[in-house]
């Protein structure tokens, strides 16, 4: 690249000069965070470094392809490192116990796309505007001229399709499809990444979205969808967390819909909540923060403690205030 931030410069320095990293992700790990994680992995690799790969949750199953060497591994504590990256993880809680085994390193590099992120690290590369933190790593790596090879285009490309929701979020722009493409020309097999990623669900999923569009609600002149996930529909579903990912989609794509939410029961009192807008108009971003949580303009999400009815009550109210519409 002709030019770049300056804090790309730094990163590239802190890459060249140290020798053994950690790479982790947030919790229930998408496409973006595992592309990112294993791309960055496979440079640094190839570069003769040593390289340590964590997440607190087990990879999906439609993302173990992506995985070639076996990397992603469960934290551990009593490990010393150069330098621990972070990718695609707002704040450092979204590693989750990963952040009580990256307390002994010299240097925290946190690079992210989320307008909430809260520069919790020594150099921070974050950029609200981005589609995704793979398009952030793509620069980075093209800046310090490191080969992309095939594994590296394959999850780079994963994670910006899967976080541009096959680039049909407004986060997609030229640019975006430019880095597609020149992933593409490097190899990324698009016919294995949307085999596995987009046509290749297992029975639990398909259970679940049977729960989706047998149980949804609409409220707010049919503007606003939500739907709740208990732990006894995961159980007679056969399914896990990860099998959630991209649900929501389904109920926001119902045409009088501007904003959809989850409510996903972690804990009897812990509710997940998940936010996505069809308008520029309502920041889910914003709504999000009210409980502590944060995300995108478009997709966010929280974990708010509380009865299921009250916390309920709480977004409900917090959205229709958004849309300025009434029970």
């Amino acid at each position: 690249m002709k030019s770049y931030p300056k804090v790309v410069g730094r990163i590239l320095e802190a890459l060249r000069s140290h020798d053994s990293f950690c790479i982790i992700g947030h919790v229930r790990p998408d496409g973006d965070c595992i592309g990112c994680q294993l791309a960055l992995a496979y440079a640094l690799i190839n570069n003769e470094k040593k390289v340590t790969v964590w997440n607190d949750d087990d990879i999906p199953y439609k993302y173990k392809f992506l995985d070639v060497q076996k990397l992603i591994k469960k934290p551990e504590e009593g490990h010393e490192f150069d330098c621990v990256i972070t990718v695609d993880s707002a704040n450092l809680s979204r590693i989750g116990n990963g952040i009580n085994c990256i307390g002994n390193r010299k240097l925290l590099i946190n690079i992210d796309h989320h307008e909430s992120n809260d520069r919790y690290g020594d150099i921070n590369y974050v950029n609200g505007r981005a589609s995704s933190t793979s398009e952030l790593l793509y620069k980075i790596l093209k800046a310090g001229r490191y080969a992309i090879t095939k594994p590296i285009a394959d999850a780079l490309f994963t994670g910006i399709s899967t976080d541009t929701g096959s680039f049909q979020y407004p986060t997609t722009k030229p640019l975006t499809f430019h880095i597609a493409g020149e992933l593409v020309s490097k190899g990324a097999n698009l016919s294995t990444i949307c085999d596995e990623v987009y046509q290749s669900f297992p029975l639990s999923r398909i259970r679940l979205l049977k729960h989706v569009y047998n149980t949804f609600k609409l409220t707010c002149d049919n503007k606003i969808a939500y739907l709740w996930l208990r732990k006894e529909d995961f159980e007679k579903a056969g399914a896990n967390p990860s099998d959630t990912e991209g649900l929501i989609d389904h109920i926001r794509s119902i045409e009088p819909v501007v904003v959809a939410c989850v409510f996903e029961e972690e804990e009897p009192e812990l509710i997940r909540i998940s936010l996505r807008s069809k308008s520029s108009q309502v920041n889910v971003n914003h709504i999000a923060n009210q409980f502590g949580g944060g995300g995108h303009a478009a997709a966010a999400g929280a974990k708010i403690r509380g009865t299921p009815v009250s916390v309920q009550r709480k977004v409900l109210a917090a959205i229709r205030k958004a849309l300025n519409c009434h029970p």
